[in-house]
């Protein structure tokens, strides 16, 4: 009887410690939302493609931590700041949604970023480019991680001016993430001794660049600087060709331009346009084995912004585990002190202001008759490191400290 009762004793002490565990984690589950545009003008940006990053982020974790499964919400935004913080809401308060990643549209994820600061939620933000998520609308619980308008900046805008560049002129994206993006490079370009001749503004997903070109071709410029992204970069560039602006001479410099939108662009547009990426299926064995596993899933390569949401899921993870729980202190406190070692970034370190630094590269699209394969269309100009790529935090304006 003795031998039994310390049996029933050890195997109750077990029963609780196990229960105990699993609670760490609260609702039974730990819960990741991915917030982005799903059908609109960034839907080949990040869209549907991230929500199966952040899917096989969860399935290399084993598919669950600290003992209870993880799981991958998703909803599309519109690029409406109102529709993206009353999605968030929801899913904080009814759906119990642990952290929000993605956010692409600098407007979005400023309004959810300080929405989920008010409720003490985390956000990793991939798809937005602003740096005023790490600068004056910082968060102790907001973390920027593929790129950043100042990363873009020295990347494209420096490597121009050092090559002649020196005259642009700004087609720019009348909201949030436009005018960081042309407002980070006219600084940087200044700074290398080049000049500004001018900028003109079009809507979000506008169908005609026509006048907008025109403007900029009369100004001057030897460099249009593309300070938009996603379908509204690839229509200018095509417009931008059919009025044989580049045959006379003029530079296209796609500030914000991923794989994604050169492959659906073509080499034949594209070709000569550099642009900057934090990551290239084609760098590396670890790089093209992960992107063969992405393409059997999507039918397509991952860019950084799809690359970037699979290490902020995989990082977020991480803390949650070495936290020993899902709770938003704890897990922000790791997730500023963690390096960042993964598919995507190689000895990356968060800042004070919740930047993700680390290394991001010049390419420049290959012609035509240079491409050996379907997706091969970069060649590799220049890395550019972290530390110069990305703004120093005590310079960022945020007033956030950990």
């Amino acid at each position: 009887m003795r031998i039994l009762n310390k049996l029933l004793f050890a195997v109750s002490c077990t029963a609780l410690a196990s229960s105990a565990y699993a609670q760490q984690a609260s609702d039974g589950v730990v819960k990741i939302g991915i917030l982005n545009d799903q059908s609109g003008v960034y839907a080949d940006f990040g869209g549907k493609s991230s929500v199966e990053a952040a899917r096989m982020a969860v399935q290399d974790h084993g598919g669950k931590v600290l003992g209870v499964p993880v799981e991958i919400v998703s909803a599309d935004h519109q690029n409406k700041p109102d529709v993206a913080a009353s999605i968030a809401r929801q899913w904080y308060d009814t759906e119990k949604v642990d952290a929000i990643m993605e956010l692409t549209t600098s407007s979005v994820a400023l309004a959810v970023q300080g929405l989920s600061k008010d409720k003490k939620k985390i956000t990793m933000t991939t798809g937005a480019a602003t740096t005023d998520l790490t600068g004056k609308q910082c968060s102790p619980y907001g973390f920027h991680w593929a790129y950043d308008t100042h990363a873009l900046a020295v990347g494209t805008g420096g490597a121009l001016v050092e090559n002649g560049g020196n005259k642009w002129f700004f087609l720019t994206a009348d909201y949030a993430f436009g005018y960081s993006l042309e407002d980070q490079t006219s600084k940087f370009v200044k700074s290398k001794g080049g000049q500004v001749v001018g900028a003109v503004r079009h809507p979000l997903a506008a169908t005609d660049y026509s006048s907008f070109l025109l403007q900029a071709q009369s100004s001057g410029a030897n460099v249009i600087g593309m300070a938009n992204a996603g379908l509204d970069t690839a229509n200018a560039i095509k417009q931008a060709a059919e009025f044989g602006i580049t045959q006379g001479g003029t530079r296209l410099a796609a500030l914000l331009f991923t794989l994604a939108e050169v492959k659906g662009l073509g080499l034949k547009a594209a070709q000569g346009l550099t642009l900057t990426e934090g990551w290239y299926w084609d760098q590396s064995d670890e790089n093209r084995a992960f992107a063969k596993k992405f393409m059997d899933k999507t039918g397509r390569m991952p860019n950084m912004i799809h690359m970037g949401t699979y290490s902020a899921v995989t990082q977020y993870l991480k803390a949650v585990e070495k936290a020993g729980s899902d709770a938003t202190e704890p897990v922000a406190k790791l997730l500023h002190e963690m390096p960042v070692q993964d598919v995507f970034a190689k000895n990356g370190k968060v800042l004070p202001n919740g930047r993700m630094v680390y290394d991001m590269y010049l390419f420049q699209v290959k012609k035509p008759e240079e491409s050996k394969s379907d997706w091969d269309m970069y060649k590799q100009l220049a890395k550019i490191p972290g530390d110069s790529a990305y703004m120093k935090a005590a310079d960022s304006g945020c007033q956030v400290t950990q």
